[in-house]
């Protein structure tokens, strides 16, 4: 359960006028504030994340589940139930007994999850995939755009720089 302060700024944060993933942030940055110290672990930077997001949506963040293909189907049920809890379409079920499982389950992870060089590198590989689909996207591109005669020199000049880069 988030503390009522998270949910004060995240409300604070819909007020200004800003995204629903700035508003999520204030339950990811509270996730990983409880993994640091020491209420439980993570198994990865990754878990934490979720745990914040899914945390967020079920306090009505408007954080709608990824689309299809972009993550497991499982992930996207258990995310598509909690924005559903937090947009009030849907009562919750209380399981007490698989709560403290969970919970039991959570204390005895790695808190190694929520260091700053584990958060460094989950940023940096998430940065490092935007980028690569932004290159692709902008090659598309000029592929549209260029004549046979410049795709070819630009081909040409690929093949060069992967041959100098490879020895």
């Amino acid at each position: 359960m988030p503390r009522q302060e998270v949910i004060r700024k995240a409300r604070q944060d819909k007020r200004a006028g800003k995204s629903a993933s700035t508003q999520a942030g204030e339950f990811v940055k509270d996730e990983i504030e409880k993994i640091r110290k020491g209420k439980h672990g993570a198994r990865s930077t990754r878990q934490a994340i979720a745990i914040g997001l899914s945390e967020a949506r079920r306090s009505g963040v408007d954080l709608p589940p990824p689309r299809k293909g972009r993550t497991k189907e499982t992930t996207r049920r258990s995310a598509k139930y909690a924005y559903e809890v937090g947009q009030g379409k849907r009562t919750p079920k209380r399981r007490p007994r698989v709560s403290r499982a969970v919970e039991s389950v959570l204390k005895k992870e790695p808190r190694a999850a929520a260091s700053h060089r584990a958060l460094s590198k989950q940023g940096k590989r998430a940065a490092s995939q935007r980028t690569a689909a932004a290159r692709s996207a902008s090659a598309r591109k000029a592929s549209r755009t260029k004549g046979a005669k410049a795709r070819s020199a630009a081909a040409k000049k690929a093949a060069r720089t992967r041959a100098r880069r490879s020895s």
